[in-house]
């Protein structure tokens, strides 16, 4: 999922760096959220791990 992340990144980098606003916005919006879901999924992941080993 981080991999998508850096890939809208990219294309929003490169969308606004030709002019294209309305397909960096979105690109961007798009990596704002999967970034953010990933965020929340490693959080999950590590406090599942710690009930584990506990």
């Amino acid at each position: 999922m981080l991999r998508w992340t850096l890939i809208f990144l990219v294309v929003a980098l490169i969308a606004a760096l030709f002019g294209f606003g309305g397909i960096a916005a979105g690109a961007a919006g798009i990596a704002k959220i999967l970034f953010y879901i990933f965020i929340v999924l490693f959080l999950v992941s590590l406090i599942a791990g710690n009930f584990r080993r506990g």
